[in-house]
């Protein structure tokens, strides 16, 4: 979902495909925030090596090794991505990357376009738990 600073989250999905469409404006750069869950697992057993005619051989049995959360955020029309792995996906999280954003990666935007899906930690509600009330007020009015 779009953010916009005026009115709260925007209907649905169906706002993205606008703000893919609009003109290049850096002052009003479009990004996607996302995350997604993976399992970490290891090999069981060593592969056995590659011979004259044959492949490397391995097992598909794997250890599992826990979990982390993939946390992407995106800027197609400029080129920019950034990736990053997390232990959990909480509040916090997500506000600490939307500080990131519009603090780090884009202290050049008068606002930030922020699309994203409508998960519960995805709130503004999320930035005032994690920072001081003016932080969470500065970093609030750069989206849109």
């Amino acid at each position: 979902m779009a953010y916009t600073a005026n009115a709260g989250f925007a209907a649905g999905m169906e706002d993205i495909p606008d703000v893919y469409t609009r003109p290049e404006d850096k002052a009003r750069p479009p990004v996607r925030m996302d995350e997604c869950p993976k399992q970490l697992t290891g090999e069981t057993r060593i592969p056995l090596p590659a011979e004259p005619g044959d492949a490397e051989r391995y097992d598909t049995e794997h250890a599992r090794n826990g979990a982390c959360e993939i946390f992407m955020c995106t800027a197609p029309l400029l080129g920019w991505r950034r990736a990053e792995a997390a232990g959990h996906r909480a509040r916090l999280d997500w506000a600490a990357r939307t500080k990131k954003l519009a603090g780090k990666d884009f202290p050049f935007a008068e606002k930030i376009v922020l699309a994203m899906d409508s998960l519960n930690t995805h709130s503004i509600s999320s930035l005032y738990e994690a920072f001081e009330p003016e932080e969470a007020r500065r970093i609030r009015y750069r989206l849109k």
